[in-house]
């Protein structure tokens, strides 16, 4: 009998050992999985990455919602029935936990269908390298209105976004610029929305250009130069007029005659636009010399002798 009960407590401490045994083996195999899985998403995460542009604005939901508010209800109360609220939610669907390499004008099609809006005739107006300048312009003159001036533009104008896979799904130390991959927020963000400014363009346009760059002052690579000047639709669109400002003071590059004016004539020419230039359009030059009154630049006329 004293055999028997022996025997039956060895196998039992053999049983619990065995599960012991088991069960450390488990939680070798699990942490090693674990460490394994989370290697892997470390890779694969572009949070590990150091983007070159600037992250994610903080407080990027109230400065949205802020502005949207701001919009509708101080600028333009005739679009009143606007849902920020749901205009945020797109936005935020758009890029929230997505590769900021990976996005597609799929993302954004639902906030540019609720942030859209009617731009009257005659007061598109578009740009390049004239960002201080063009609105300055329009602040002071309500007759025109860039793609800033819009309710998409106004929202996203300076500021910043991106996401990421990993939790939080917002990546708030650094975003990609175009340089490092074309189909991050930024870009396709802009590039949608300057697409849909110019297919609203109707009446006369006009466009307001640098001619104080030496490299010319239409660049094929711009915005501009290569999405608005092609959405431009020619059964809308009466006149283009091109106003080719110099800084005050600052070099004269270019002139309308000159050889990148000719080439934005010629594509303008092609899609069958009435088209006027002028140098240093008069309202907007005068607008520049409230800075610089005594210059010779800002004589309204010369006295002859």
């Amino acid at each position: 009998m004293p055999f028997q009960q022996g025997s039956a407590r060895r196998r039992q401490r053999t049983v619990l050992l065995v599960g012991i045994v088991l069960l450390l083996a488990a939680l070798v195999l699990a942490v090693v999985l674990a460490s394994l899985l989370t290697h892997g998403k470390h890779e694969d995460s572009p949070k590990m990455l150091k983007w070159k542009d600037r992250g994610t604005t903080k407080n990027l939901q109230e400065v949205v919602l802020g502005r949207c508010y701001n919009y509708i209800t101080e600028r333009y109360p005739e679009l009143g029935d606007k849902d920020c609220l749901k205009i945020w939610e797109s936005l935020k669907d758009a890029f929230i936990y997505k590769n900021p390499c990976n996005i597609t004008a799929e993302d954004y099609q639902p906030l540019m269908d609720l942030a859209s809006h009617h731009i009257p005739c005659n007061k598109s107006l578009f740009w390049s390298k004239t960002n201080d300048l063009v609105h300055r312009y329009t602040k002071s003159n309500q007759n025109f209105l860039t793609l800033e001036d819009t309710l998409l533009g106004y929202m996203a104008d300076k500021i910043s976004w991106c996401g990421d896979p990993s939790t939080p799904g917002i990546n708030y130390e650094s975003c990609p610029k175009r340089s490092e991959c074309e189909s991050n927020p930024s870009s396709v963000f802009w590039k949608m929305a300057s697409k849909m400014f110019a297919e609203a363009a109707c009446g006369v346009v006009q466009v307001m250009l640098n001619g104080s760059i030496e490299a010319g002052a239409f660049r094929s690579s711009s915005i501009f130069g290569s999405i608005e000047v092609f959405n431009l639709n020619p059964d809308k669109v009466s006149e283009v007029h091109i106003w080719l400002m110099h800084d005050i003071g600052g070099p004269q590059s270019e002139s309308c005659s000159g050889h990148s004016i000719q080439r934005l004539k010629n594509i303008l020419e092609e899609r069958n636009f009435k088209i006027i230039c002028e140098d240093n359009y008069r309202p907007v030059q005068l607008l520049q010399c409230v800075h610089n009154p005594d210059h010779t630049d800002c004589r309204l006329c010369t006295n002859s002798t």
